[in-house]
């Protein structure tokens, strides 16, 4: 018999709130992913008490693993022995351990019934508008969670404040409009929860690099068609 996954990590829940046919998360969206659902494992690992950040060069973070305070969770445990005793620069952290987290976190949903597969899955990955939302009514949950935080102003868990900050560093937070309606305070408010977690800027920085990538190799593509 598979095993039941543990307790729902951060990533776990981004990846839910991620996954939406209508209105779809847009085709960018599915390069900032890897740097986002890294950007969770880190939220995870510091909300946890398992990692510390130390300065790094020109200004830049690097994160360290704290010796002795290992997580329990697989996932977390993986991103943090990877950290023990050689601290590194987040977006190298982000780049290292983004790629490898979709299929586990995905597995896991999954199992708890939080996400269904397409029936026919095409060769490759399956793209977060074609996956299903499972019968749980845990994404709901997730992100009432989130709204209370944002838009009611109520005071919220690290977990949820985290949450929200990781999806206002990924800049897709607006497009969840109108179950978490985009206004000038929730705009704001989700602004100052990005500047005040190291984890989110960094994420901002990733995705920011991560899309300005993918417009150049489109402009490269579209001058060798009409070569």
């Amino acid at each position: 018999m598979t095993p039941q996954p543990g307790p729902p990590i951060l990533g776990e829940d981004l990846f839910l709130l991620l996954c939406r046919p209508d209105p779809a998360i847009p085709a960018g969206g599915e390069h900032m992913l890897p740097p986002a659902l890294a950007g969770a494992v880190l939220t995870d690992l510091s909300l946890g008490g398992h990692v510390r950040t130390l300065p790094g060069r020109g200004g830049s973070t690097r994160v360290g693993a704290i010796a002795g305070r290992p997580p329990a969770d697989d996932v977390l445990r993986s991103a943090w022995d990877d950290l023990l005793g050689r601290p590194r620069e987040v977006q190298a952290v982000l780049a290292a351990v983004g790629p490898s987290l979709r299929v586990p976190l995905l597995d896991r949903l999954v199992r708890r019934g939080d996400l269904r597969r397409p029936p026919r899955e095409t060769f490759g990955s399956v793209g977060l508008h074609e996956l299903q939302e499972g019968e749980t009514g845990r994404r709901d949950r997730v992100l009432s969670t989130v709204r209370k935080a944002l838009v009611d102003g109520a005071e919220a868990p690290d977990r949820a404040l985290g949450l929200a900050a990781l999806l206002s560093g990924t800049g897709l937070l607006r497009t969840f409009d109108p179950q978490i309606p985009w206004t000038p305070t929730v705009a704001a408010r989700a602004a100052k929860l990005k500047r005040d977690a190291w984890e989110a800027r960094a994420v901002a920085d990733a995705v920011g690099r991560s899309v300005a990538l993918a417009l150049v190799s489109n402009v490269f593509v579209a001058a060798a068609v009409l070569v």
